[in-house]
């Protein structure tokens, strides 16, 4: 886990492991074996690792496996991956239960759907709502300032 991990991570930031092997203070042969899992960190270098690449230090060791993607990369802090939802024919999608849990969404709840060029977000309205609010509040106190 804690080699696949290491290139994955390793790629996906586009780094060699010379220069991750810089960032950290060590050789890029002490690198190459933690990748090929001849030997592994110490606490205080994984910790630094996982500094590097923006995750905890669980993250470099656990492996997240989804139905039909296989291995995933270790989430950042905060962030998650609760699993794959199938898009029913009127676009219905049911939120994997540890999701709604951790989240405290429940039947009934408004969200807000918002997207990019990539994928879309599920937003509680209460939580959206109180930000345009706080907005709306701002732009007035402004406005009252000129």
């Amino acid at each position: 886990m804690l080699k696949e991990n290491l290139i994955m991570l390793r790629k996906l930031n586009g780094y060699s492991q010379e220069q991750v092997a810089e960032k950290i203070g060590i050789s890029r042969q002490a690198y190459a074996k933690w990748e090929n899992g001849m030997t592994i960190p110490d606490i205080e270098k994984a910790s630094l690792l996982a500094q590097v690449y923006g995750i905890t230090i669980d993250g470099l060791i656990k492996t997240e496996n989804v139905d039909g993607i296989g291995m995933l990369p270790p989430a950042p802090p905060g962030k998650n991956i609760w699993g794959v939802v199938t898009l029913g024919d009127r676009g219905q999608i049911v939120i994997p239960k540890p999701a709604r849990d951790h989240l405290g969404i429940n039947g009934g709840d408004r969200l807000i759907v918002a997207s990019d060029e990539v994928g879309i977000a599920l937003i509680p309205s209460d939580y959206f709502e109180s930000k345009l609010r706080e907005l709306a509040d701002m732009i007035s106190k402004e406005a009252e300032g000129n």
